[in-house]
């Protein structure tokens, strides 16, 4: 973490600055905000959680209960079936986004045009919100009105898999199916998140020096060899975060299992998460809704650890007590990785048999065509067929990009058409993949029948305000972490990273408690007020990398003529960090705008709803709007799609250099 200049001598410091760091006053004055909403609304509500898990509701009362909630747990199925739903979908999600981001960042970093098109078309996914994922795929996976089966049947391949066994019968109730249910929500989850980690995977390449390959082929090494020997190790800290971040998201899932399947059928896709939402908020049982979330905690606690070792030495810092690497830690790194991937393939084939082996068909099926064009482009190069191998490799890496653009705007394309057909076009599948005529007819029965204007005005009130917030408070702390000298900078960072992947899973039901005693629910200011907990946390984390990456000497440049700390923190380091305040506000605004979780259990009132939530409560039933529903998320994607295509080189700087460097 960049400093000051050197601190003047010992003698011309007082004794609370030899105690509490030299800049200890500002430091105090620029974090305040951050810390005071951090504790309130993170700090705080866990301790109150940790409470509230050992009482009981009786009535109106709450009884003292100790361990008893604890205890309960484990002869409670439901829990136990969900910590397994909750194993099983982290897993197999994080193996296939590793496999499948890692293929797009290597297709997309041997292109010498187009790339950054193809990275904005391919970063679209991950911007949609959440309900607009999984409307889209709910209606293409629909086993008698979907697209997928009726593309599968025509071309031979759905009763291919009936006969091969992947499938239970023919066509396929994909999410209906419980032998299916939880695959498809991988799928969706594969889909939403492959972006994030082609966009790291493709950063993690660009930093690889080029001699390093250079060197490589003139020993001779074919292009797998250079891949296994180049390639994998540098990118193997990208890989490594990246998969530790995106296993505390997946694993503490709820907003994108709930749209799809609602924990169904029975409970073969509840996670955890959706467990603890149904003990606390459906049953009125806080306490036995926070042991589940609790019970939890070591096991992000775990993954946390893990992340702040690995950005501690990124960023070159020393872990206490750990000044030198015991003499067995060569030998354990290099066994630790094949040890955790056989206990996590032993615990996959144990919880979920058989979609373990369809996941192993399908990633072998994979793994054995990219095997084979890498041998027949080694094997032209080793004959001296170089313009032959470059033609394969163009050819074979033009129809995977045109399947990975087809897989990945397929669903969007799905909306676009589905908006503009009429409800005459949509009931009966005439023209599936273009109206005929376009109509607007989807558009004015969504703002007659549907209070969607309500729903837009609170959705850019919620997302304004806290992103406001965030960009203020997170501006203050971003600085201070970055150059003032204090006590306890470092443990403030931690705690800030700390609370930045603390799940929302944990904080609901200790929020719901607080605002129900303050009787802020089903008010627009009840999301104002808890934005802030994922908000602020990361936006701070962010700000920390910009400001530290500013050159030190144009700031004390401006102290040497004159200028107070604050005046050059506002003349000379606010305007040189533009782009990572753009980044700030891009991340923050989107995250805002497409929150589910929260807005879902304090939001019951249909005037007070936001985007995400009053788009879930169109639904009724069996009942399901396709044609408004997808005017809606057509109107909901278009501004963050916009603002990420304008945005889009702070985005990739955001994810690389803040979100995964630190």
């Amino acid at each position: 973490m960049a400093q000051t200049s050197s601190p003047p001598g010992p003698g011309s410091l007082t004794t609370t600055q030899r105690r509490l760091g030299r800049d200890w006053r500002l430091a105090a004055l620029f974090l305040a905000p951050t810390a005071v909403l951090v504790s309130a609304l993170v700090l705080v509500p866990i301790a109150r959680s940790i409470v509230t898990s050992t009482t009981e509701r009786h009535g109106q009362d709450n009884v003292f209960v100790g361990l008893d909630n604890y205890l309960a747990l484990a002869g409670d199925e439901q829990f136990r079936t969900g910590v397994v739903n909750s194993f099983v979908f982290t897993a197999y999600a994080e193996i296939f986004k590793v496999v499948l981001g890692l293929a797009a960042a290597l297709l997309l970093h041997r292109l010498r045009r187009g790339r950054a098109l193809l990275t904005g078309l391919l970063l679209v996914p991950w911007v949609v919100p959440t309900v607009v994922t999984a409307f889209s795929w709910r209606s293409l996976l629909d086993p008698i009105f979907g697209s997928v089966n009726t593309v599968l049947t025509a071309t031979g391949i759905g009763p291919l898999l009936a006969t091969l066994h992947l499938v239970d019968s023919w066509p396929a109730g994909w999410l209906s199916d419980p032998s299916l249910a939880m695959p498809s929500v991988i799928l969706v989850n594969v889909w939403k998140g492959l972006p994030f980690f082609a966009v790291c995977f493709l950063a993690g390449l660009k930093a690889i020096p080029a001699d390093q390959y250079e060197a490589a082929a003139i020993d001779g090494a074919s292009s797998w060899r250079r891949f296994v020997h180049v390639t994998l190790p540098g990118l193997r800290h990208v890989i490594t975060v990246t998969v530790t971040l995106s296993s505390i998201w997946t694993f503490n899932n709820f907003d994108l299992i709930w749209l799809l399947t609602q924990g169904g059928p029975g409970d073969v896709t509840a996670p955890y998460v959706l467990v603890a939402y149904s003990k606390a908020i459906l049953q009125l049982q806080y306490g036995a809704g926070a042991a589940v979330t609790l019970i939890m905690l070591p096991v992000i606690g775990g993954l946390v650890f893990v992340l702040v070792r690995l950005l501690r030495q990124d960023t070159g810092v020393n872990l206490p007590g750990r000044t030198r690497s015991a003499p067995w830690s060569g030998t354990a790194r290099k066994v630790l990785p094949w040890a955790v991937a056989a206990l996590v393939t032993g615990l996959l084939a144990w919880a979920s048999p058989q979609i373990f082996w369809k996941a192993v068909v399908v990633l072998a099926v994979i793994l054995l065509i990219v095997a084979a064009v890498g041998r027949v482009v080694s094997a032209l190069e080793a004959n001296g067929s170089r313009r032959v191998s470059s033609l394969v490799t163009s050819v074979g890496s033009g129809v995977a990009l045109t399947g990975l653009l087809v897989f990945t705007l397929g669903p969007l394309y799905w909306i676009g058409v589905t908006a503009f057909k009429s409800e005459g076009q949509v009931v009966m599948r005439d023209n599936d993949l273009w109206p005929t005529p376009w109509t607007l007819e989807q558009f004015t029965a969504l703002f007659s029948n549907q209070p969607f204007g309500r729903w837009y005005l609170n959705t850019l009130l919620v997302s304004a305000a806290s992103t406001t917030v965030a960009l203020v408070c997170a501006a203050l702390a971003g600085y201070a972490l970055a150059r003032l000298r204090f006590r306890g900078a470092q443990g403030f960072t931690v705690t800030v990273l700390l609370t930045y992947v603390m799940p929302g899973a944990l904080l609901f039901i200790p929020l719901y408690q607080l605002l129900i005693g303050v009787r802020l629910t089903d008010s627009l200011w009840s999301l104002v007020l808890t934005y802030p907990t994922f908000t602020i946390p990361f936006a701070t984390w962010l700000l920390t990398g910009y400001f530290a990456s500013i050159p030190i000497d144009l700031e004390e440049a401006a102290l040497v003529d004159g200028a107070t700390r604050v005046q050059a923190f506002r003349r000379v380091l606010l305007p040189l960090a533009k782009p990572g305040l753009l980044a700030v506000a891009l991340f923050t605004l989107t995250n805002a705008w497409n929150e589910f979780l929260f807005a879902f259990v304090f939001i019951t009132k249909d005037g007070y709803k936001t985007l995400p939530v009053g788009m879930q409560s169109m639904i009724a039933g069996d009942v399901v709007p396709q044609g408004q529903l997808a005017a809606a998320s057509l109107l909901v994607s278009i501004p963050v799609v916009i603002m990420y295509a304008f945005g889009q080189r702070f985005l990739t700087e955001g994810l690389t250099a803040g979100a995964v460097k630190g």
